[in-house]
């Protein structure tokens, strides 16, 4: 059996962008959150057979593959709801965090709410574009350690990227049109 103190010192600095990418591929904290905990207790289980020194590709692999999992059986029970998506259907969309380094109040102002945009962009892509976009442009991993995680050609993640960030770009016109009409 592998230490626990092995397993956690190379596992735990990766918490945080398994949970960003489970988030971003569930839409709902709550779910991200569980889908994190299930994909950690079954690395641990596996964690024995990890060829590599480089467990982030291998951890967000797990991360990814419990998401989808997931998204399988919440399409198998779609005739049940969460209460938050009852309540509050855009919730998902306003949930997410992406990091900046603004430092007055005006910038910070003017940076939440175009974070707000682009999370609701993000949220809004299918979830195979929102998958290689958080792990490429927010995880800033490399083509190879994605095309590993998602268990396809460095080409097709080279593709999905690229029409991912076209999407991206078209939904942020459309909201960035909107909000502009909104305003006057």
């Amino acid at each position: 059996m592998i230490p626990r103190a092995s397993f956690e010192q190379v596992a735990l600095p990766h918490m945080a962008a398994a949970f960003n990418l489970a988030r971003h591929i569930l839409g709902q904290r709550a779910d991200a959150e569980d889908a994190v905990q299930d994909a950690y207790v079954r690395a641990y289980r596996a964690y024995h057979q990890l060829e590599s020194q480089d467990i982030k590709p291998w951890l967000l692999t797990i991360v990814r593959n419990v998401c989808y999992r997931r998204l399988q059986q919440r399409r198998r029970a779609n005739n049940v709801i969460s209460l938050d998506e009852a309540i509050n259907p855009g919730v998902a969309a306003g949930e997410f965090e992406l990091h900046s380094g603004l430092r007055s109040p005006e910038e910070a102002a003017i940076g939440a709410s175009e974070q707000t945009l682009v999370s609701a962009a993000i949220a809004d892509l299918p979830p195979a574009f929102r998958e290689v976009i958080v792990l490429r442009e927010i995880e800033e991993l490399s083509y190879r350690e994605i095309a590993d995680i998602i268990g396809a050609p460095v080409g097709t993640v080279m593709s999905r990227l690229a029409r991912a960030r076209s999407q991206l770009k078209e939904r942020l016109t459309r909201l960035l049109d909107r909000d502009e009409s909104d305003a006057m």
